[in-house]
């Protein structure tokens, strides 16, 4: 079963040999075995048998895999659940079958009947009766020892890498824990899970930049959604009072270890509840959450660790400014002049049309952000920077709004919804100007949402979770390219 040190054209070649040799005996990738258990099982069941013991039980099993080594007359098969040897017997098979399993290669897929059986060394093992070639695998698989070492070839070949890449097989099944604990954590408070429109005629819910594709049939241009939102809050004002949606969204915007164009969210939105329930509903659900999938509020991310049982940090985003900058004043955040004064003083790019709120954020994002290592809640942004989120009444300059930040990023933002049809509509206006004037993340104006918030929205809080960022944390990744399956990447050159 071992392959010589030969190039990968030689060695496809090999087995593009022994497939035609298949193939002239009879079916060559048959589907008429069924396995009995998969690996996980035998271990869990059976694992603390001595071989006495199982000797004496004489129990018959069938497992299928992908065979990853070879040790003389053992062999690894991997499976779904994990791995479990097999043991060719020269004594128990036909001179033909067992002519069939010297074929065998590294990567092929199999089924094997036969009896569970211990080791010397105490590891189980099936003494296999009958074999059965399911696929003959025609590329080798990378060497054992280097594994997957190509980082990019690693995202291209997702297959590839989850062969025989045991961390990334554990991350997915992490991801796939992790969402599932968020949907039930939500279900079990009374939110009703919805699925709203990916093609879209207006963007919005989000300031960046949407993708354009086009309906043949309609003869128009459509736009892959940046977010779900404006969709959900109709269905609040509709009657359905708590909702959530997970699911994708588009946003043409570069690509990084934190961005991906395409991405998973969640949004939820609650009736009758603002900013401050919000904040208290994702400390609990994210040490639910933890505790579900990782068994613990306990975790570490690139040598920071985090206990998510402690109380989140909550700051306003101008406290926030002078709690983490020592070198900056009250009055250097007084009023628009001194903004921009600062601005210029630290270096941070700015625009004539920018207001107060907007230089507020600036200053922010660029002298706060990186510095909220522990779990964190940012509010009071400025109203120019947040156009869906509801003003305070004694300061309307400044919104019910919130962001959540971890080692340094934003994961969550979410805020008590503007439900007044009046003031949407002028915030719609100024996002319409400001597109006018190049900013080609600003809103669209969006009429039909204006008439449903005319039927009237009750008071209504709502949070959009990106489930990539959070799985980055609870698994220690370091890009966003290990948690997605199949992150983006520009096409290969030959």
């Amino acid at each position: 079963m071992t392959e010589p040190q030969q190039d990968e054209n030689q060695l496809i070649n090999i087995r593009l040999e022994k497939l035609k040799q298949i193939k002239a005996k009879g079916p060559a990738y048959p589907n008429d075995f069924r396995r009995s258990h998969y690996a996980n099982q035998l271990q869990a069941s059976f694992g603390e048998l001595t071989k006495e013991e199982l000797a004496e039980a004489n129990i018959e099993v069938k497992i299928a895999g992908r065979i990853m080594l070879q040790r003389g007359p053992f062999s690894v098969l991997q499976d779904s659940s994990g791995r479990i040897q097999f043991y060719t017997d020269r004594k128990l098979l036909e001179e033909e079958k067992l002519k069939e399993v010297k074929a065998w290669d590294l990567g092929d897929l199999v089924g094997i009947s036969g009896t569970l059986q211990k080791s010397g060394k105490g590891d189980l093992y099936v003494l296999m009766h009958s074999p059965s070639l399911l696929n003959k695998t025609l590329r080798p698989l990378p060497d054992k020892h280097k594994g997957l070492a190509d980082q990019e070839q690693r995202y291209r070949q997702r297959y590839v890498d989850l062969m025989v890449n045991e961390q990334s097989r554990n991350t997915f099944l992490l991801r796939s824990r992790i969402v599932s604990a968020i949907r039930h954590f939500l279900q079990e408070r009374g939110f009703l899970e919805v699925e709203t429109p990916m093609l879209q005629v207006i963007p919005g819910g989000a300031t960046a930049r949407p993708f354009i594709t086009h309906h043949n049939s309609m003869d128009m241009d459509m736009y892959l959604r940046i977010a779900p939102e404006l969709y959900l809050k109709r269905l609040v004002v509709g009657g359905f009072e708590k909702v959530f949606e997970i699911n994708r969204n588009f946003r043409n915007e570069g690509v990084s270890t934190r961005h991906n164009p395409e991405f998973t969210m969640l949004e939820f939105y609650q009736a009758y509840a603002c900013y401050l329930d919000l904040m208290d509903l994702s400390e609990e659900m994210l040490r639910e959450v933890a505790v579900k999938a990782l068994g613990s509020t306990q975790l570490s991310y690139q040598g920071l660790d985090f206990d998510l049982a402690n109380p989140f940090a909550r700051l306003s985003m101008y406290d926030s400014i002078l709690a983490y900058n020592p070198d900056i004043a009250a009055d250097d955040l007084a009023d628009l002049l001194s903004l921009r004064k600062l601005a210029e003083r630290l270096q941070i790019g700015i625009k004539d049309s920018y207001g107060y709120g907007k230089l507020l954020t600036e200053v922010f994002e660029a002298r706060v952000e990186d510095k909220l290592m522990q779990p964190t809640f940012i509010t009071h942004y400025p109203a120019e920077v947040s156009p869906l989120a509801k003003r305070f009444d004694d300061n309307p300059e400044f919104t019910e709004r919130f962001e959540f930040f971890l080692a340094g990023r934003e994961v969550a933002n979410g805020f008590s919804e503007l439900n007044d049809p009046i003031d949407q509509a002028e915030r719609f206006k100024a996002q319409v100007m400001a597109k006018d004037e190049g900013d080609d993340e600003a809103m669209f104006y969006d009429a039909d949402y204006i008439r449903a918030l005319e039927y009237g929205m009750p008071p209504t809080a709502g949070q959009g979770i990106g489930i990539d960022r959070l799985v980055m944390f609870f698994t220690d990744s370091s890009t966003i390219k290990d948690v997605i399956l199949f992150p983006h990447m520009k096409p290969e050159t030959k």
